[in-house]
């Protein structure tokens, strides 16, 4: 069942598992009030175990650059968004471990393709992700966000 993801007033309903489940509740609130802002949606997730087909096509992405996540998935979503880009499938993981993981893919070409990375405030970067560089950035929901991101060169 998916539930709305309120970014006035943060909860961590869904995530209290992880030892960041504040920080994550915020980097989760504040990715809401993006797709808010910019495409009028509401952001709702669902538990990871009622869609683990979302699960499996992050994974599938991120072994690209054979990638694997060691933490277990709390919560995903998925959006098709109508844009002057054509359409776009945003795919979302947050993880346990305070790791929030999107997969941006055009679908009527291959223009945006990219997998984002973003860190709870406080986390330290997972072993897996350690070769890439991080920017921080500064949120009033979220705190610090470290934040990378790869190009996808493959189809999915």
């Amino acid at each position: 069942m998916s539930t709305p993801v309120d970014f006035v007033t943060v909860s961590s309903a869904g995530l209290e598992s992880s030892p960041w489940a504040d920080a994550l509740a915020g980097l989760r609130a504040n990715e809401a009030r993006y797709f808010k802002n910019k495409y009028d949606l509401v952001f709702e997730t669902t538990p990871a175990s009622e869609a683990p087909e979302l699960v499996d096509y992050v994974a599938k992405v991120l072994l690209e650059r054979d990638i694997v996540v060691s933490s277990k998935p709390l919560e995903v979503t998925e959006m098709m968004i109508e844009a002057a880009e054509g359409l776009t499938r945003w795919t979302y993981v947050f993880y346990e471990s305070g790791l929030a993981i999107n997969v941006l893919y055009t679908v009527n070409d291959n223009k945006k393709r990219a997998v984002g990375f973003k860190l709870s405030d406080g986390m330290e970067i997972p072993e897996e992700l350690g070769k890439f560089k991080f920017a921080r950035m500064k949120s009033k929901l979220a705190g610090t966000i470290r934040g990378s991101y790869f190009v996808v060169k493959g189809e999915y």
